[in-house]
């Protein structure tokens, strides 16, 4: 967690100079960047919100998102991380929406994806998805790395 901070800390900073808030729809990365960001002094100035959405249960339960999913879409792919992103940002009236699926190891998922692969998605006044896959069956260091690039893309979109 120690390497998330110094991110989430500038992340702080520039959406309480913005006067901007943020939610947040995770999954493999188990919380750790809503943690990450709540980390920082001062985070109820931007958060709004977040979920850890692990399960169809909790996506139902807390995004109210249906299953099967709209238009034959599965998750752990950037359109199912965007529709995350897109969803909490609404459900919580934030700026910025962030949204992750993946598969943290030391196996793969259900859909096919190895391990070490995840998609992460901003939604707001910059929209963007990613993949990435980091080729390890290392759970916890893929939630590390996965959380570190969910931030690095968040930074990125802030400018």
């Amino acid at each position: 967690m120690q390497e998330l901070l110094a991110p989430a800390a500038r992340i702080g900073a520039r959406l309480k100079a913005r006067g901007e808030t943020i939610a947040i729809a995770e999954s493999s990365t188990g919380g750790l960047i809503a943690a990450a960001l709540l980390a920082v002094p001062g985070a109820s100035a931007y958060f709004l919100g977040g979920a850890v959405i692990y399960t169809r249960f909790a996506r139902s339960a807390f995004l109210e998102i249906p299953d099967p999913l709209p238009d034959g879409m599965r998750a752990s792919t950037e359109p199912y991380a965007a529709l995350l992103a897109r969803t909490v940002r609404a459900r919580c009236g934030a700026r910025w929406g962030v949204g992750e699926t993946g598969a943290t190891g030391p196996t793969g998922n259900r859909y096919g994806d190895a391990a070490g692969h995840t998609c992460i998605a901003l939604d707001g006044p910059v929209a963007r998805a990613l993949t990435l896959e980091t080729g390890s069956d290392d759970r916890v260091a893929n939630m590390r790395a996965f959380a570190a690039r969910a931030l690095a893309l968040l930074e990125e979109a802030l400018g």
